[in-house]
Formats: structure tokens, sequence, C-alpha cells
């Protein structure tokens, strides 16, 4: 049986779309289900286009995402250079092959002389796609295209073909956009008396706008690479997972959070659909909020760390706790708990809570005789805090709501708060705590 080689071929022209990761997912995945080769190979031909640093990105993007290439630029293999700029010698002599069997022919340009491939005028080119089915185009209207330019750079569809079957690449894996080039390719193969490869082109990934309009993903429609996911604060592991399921669902099961591994043993196929996947980003939030609430609190906390940087160990660990069941990205952190770090700005009606009966002035005669309490506690731990508000409460004669109310307001003037108040006074410190209910009464009570 011939062995499974799949490859990776993006143009060093930007950033990695979430489209793009998702045929070097789809292509990774394939290869390593049937213990095949995944290869990444860079298409740098189109030099005007080309982005300095977007290879190094590439390798980078593809790491984190835990897709790894067996070979590749930086990687090794048997059929180096993976660098198309690097292989000018190998097209020159293929595309010179072919003007001697009469498939193609030299071109004068202004620029110098070209190679153009000579396309039949008659007949059809039909090829098999795995989701698509037989797809036929008349020759007629295949149009002479340049294999190798003027400078010697050959073109997409040329070099493509050329490493594809140097490569031994068995499965190709790209988006739709590329089904109308197919034929060219196909005759190409023809043309050498190779074997043609098994194509699979995936349908594209699509956006919803707000106005419910579905169009291909953009950055009209929010985050577009792996790298803006990355930057709003979504773990690698997650965003992969999450791609995955854009276009492929695995056979016989309602599984949604895989590791990589899991994604390798289900991969299949015919688990992919041929119409067009919507990126949710209400779904990505799910999921990646699936992802924070298996996360050890010590691990959320070493993900989070910049956000949490202000705190002391302890305190950065019990936040983590609280914040890693209540977010979906890690970017959410901030507002969540910006009033540990500044006070917002007193709001009087904040204090008034109907349900627990507690009006602005009933808040500055619970704050009075709680603030005294606090003040005698000397070990400002969540336990000691816990039996001294509890104990408060009791001989108070009030419900717990109608004292946790105005305590809870005048730490952090939010109605909404990670961790009720005993886990903010500890989160604050008994000094912060203290100027803040103070500083509240103070105004309750002008």
């Amino acid at each position: 049986m011939k062995r499974i080689r799949t490859r990776f071929a993006p143009s060093p022209t930007g950033y990695m779309h979430i489209g793009n990761l998702r045929t070097a997912l789809y292509a990774y995945l394939f290869a390593k289900s049937q213990g095949g080769d995944f290869i990444l190979r860079i298409e740098d031909t189109d030099r005007a286009r080309y982005v300095a640093d977007a290879v190094d990105f590439i390798e980078r993007t593809l790491a984190a995402a835990k897709i790894i290439p067996d070979e590749g630029p930086h990687h090794g293999g048997a059929f180096a250079p993976y660098v198309q700029s690097e292989r000018m010698d190998i097209y020159k002599h293929y595309a010179e092959e072919l003007v001697a069997n009469g498939h193609a022919y030299y071109e004068e340009t202004e620029q110098g002389v070209a190679i153009r491939q000579k396309m039949p005028t008659v007949g059809e080119t039909t090829f098999y796609d795995v989701l698509h089915g037989n797809i036929t185009i008349a020759n007629s209207e295949l149009e002479d295209q340049v294999l190798l330019k003027s400078d010697g750079m050959p073109t997409y569809n040329f070099a493509n073909v050329v490493d594809d079957h140097l490569m031994e690449v068995s499965h190709i894996i790209r988006g739709t956009e590329f089904i109308t080039s197919t034929p060219k390719h196909v005759l190409l193969y023809e043309f050498f008396g190779w074997e043609l490869p098994t194509f699979i082109h995936l349908a594209p990934v699509m956006g919803k706008a707000e106005d419910g309009t579905i169009s291909k993903l953009s950055k009209r429609h929010g985050a577009t690479s792996f790298n803006d996911l990355i930057e709003a604060g979504y773990l690698p592991e997650a965003i992969t997972n999450y791609v995955a399921l854009l276009g492929w669902s695995p056979k016989n099961s309602c599984q949604e959070i895989f590791s990589m591994d899991e994604l390798i043993d289900a991969f299949s196929l015919d688990g992919l659909s041929k119409s067009p996947a919507v990126f949710d980003y209400a779904k990505l939030d799910w999921m990646s909020g699936e992802y924070f609430k298996a996360m050890t609190d010590t691990a959320f906390a070493e993900v989070a760390d910049k956000y949490l940087a202000a705190f002391d160990e302890p305190r950065k660990i019990f936040l983590a706790s609280l914040l890693k069941t209540r977010v979906a990205k890690l970017s959410d952190i901030s507002n969540m708990i910006a009033f540990l770090k500044t006070p917002p700005p007193f709001d009087v009606d904040l204090f008034t809570n109907k349900r627990n009966k507690v009006t602005p002035q009933k808040s500055a005669e619970i704050l009075q005789p709680a603030i005294k309490i606090l003040e005698q506690v000397d070990s400002w731990t969540l336990e000691t805090l816990d039996k001294k508000i509890s104990a408060f409460v009791a001989e108070s004669g009030l419900k717990v709501g109608s004292v946790m109310w105005p305590l809870r307001i005048a730490l952090s003037m939010q109605k909404v708060t990670p961790g009720g108040t005993t886990e903010i006074l500890y989160l604050l410190g008994k000094e912060t705590s203290l100027e803040r209910l103070n500083a509240a009464l103070g105004r309750l009570s002008a």
C-alpha cells in the first residue's frame, strides 16, 4: 500500500488565516491517522508579495497549534530543499522537458523568454475529488498558462505539481478556490506520465455579520488568524480543537472536546463536509471556557500571569480558582478584576437592593459596625474573615444578603464580581479593604 503523505504549502505573504490553519490541521490529522508523513513546504515564488518574517511566523504558529511537520525547511527530509525559491534548477529542467515533448513552448516577452503550457483545444479533463465527486471542465476553457516566467521563477500552478510529485505527496488537501486550477494540474501530471494524487478540496470557512449575513470569513467578522485569537486570550489547544470541527465531525460520536491525540485517532476523510462552515465565536467561547475549567488553579494562574501579576502568589492562585470557571478568553480577566486594582467611581444608587431590602441609609447602618469588627481582625485569611462575617450576620439578626450587599458594593462598586464579599476582602487585603469601606461609609453618611 502506498504510504500516505500530505503537505501544507503556504505562501509567505502574511499571517495564517483560520482557513489556512484548518487546511494544515486536516492534512496533518489525515497523515498521522494513517501512519503517514506531513510535509511543510514554503511556496515563495511570488516575490512581490513576500513578507520577510512570514516563514518564521508560519512555523511558530504550527508549533503553537501542535501541528508538527515530519519534513520541512527546518525539519529536514529526503526531498529537501522545502522552499521553492531554492529549487529553481528543478523547475527549469521539467519545464524544458515539456517543451521537448511538445506540451509547452517558449514565449518572448519584454522581460525575456518564458515557457508556457500548451493546452489541448478539444476534449475534456476530468478529475475525482473526495468531497465533490467527478469534476469535468472542457479543455477549450483552459488558457495556455505560464509555467516558467522570464526571470526563471515558476508559477504556482507549475511548481506545486512538480514538487507534489517529487515529494511523493499522495493526498492534496486544499481549499475549493483551487478547483478551477486543478484541470491544468491534472494535464501536467498526464503530460509527464505521473500518477495523480488524491484531491480533497475543502469548503470555505464563513463568517456571520451582525445583520445575519454570511460571507467568507474576514476581518469584519472579528479575529480571523490564529495569532489574533491567541492575542485575544484563547488557548492554542482550544483554537485547534475548535478549528478541527469547522467542516469535520467524528463518526458515531457527539464528542466535542479533543486532545490532539484524540483528533488523530478519530479523524477520517468521510467525516469532512462539503458545505461551508460558519465560524461561531460563541461556540469558540464555550469550548475555550471548557478548557479553562479543566485546568488546575496553578496552571490557569500561569497562563493568565500577565493579568494577575499584581497579586502575591497565594492570592494569584486563589483568584485563578475564581476566574477559571468564568472566562471564555484570558482578555476577559482585565475587566473582571479591574475593581481590585483601581476603585471604581462611587455610585450611591448601587446600594439600593429591593430584594434584600437594602437602601443607602440601611447600608451605612450595616457598614459602621462591620468596619469595627474587621478592624480587629489580625489574621486576614479567608477562614478568619468568613468566621467574623458569619458571626456578624448572626448577631445582627439580618439576612445574609442584607449584610453582604452593602459590603460588596462598598468594596467593588459592582453588582457582579468574581467571588463574594469574603473573597473580595481577602484579595484586597486589610488596608485597602478598610480604606474602601470607610470611604463608602463617609459618602453614605454625608
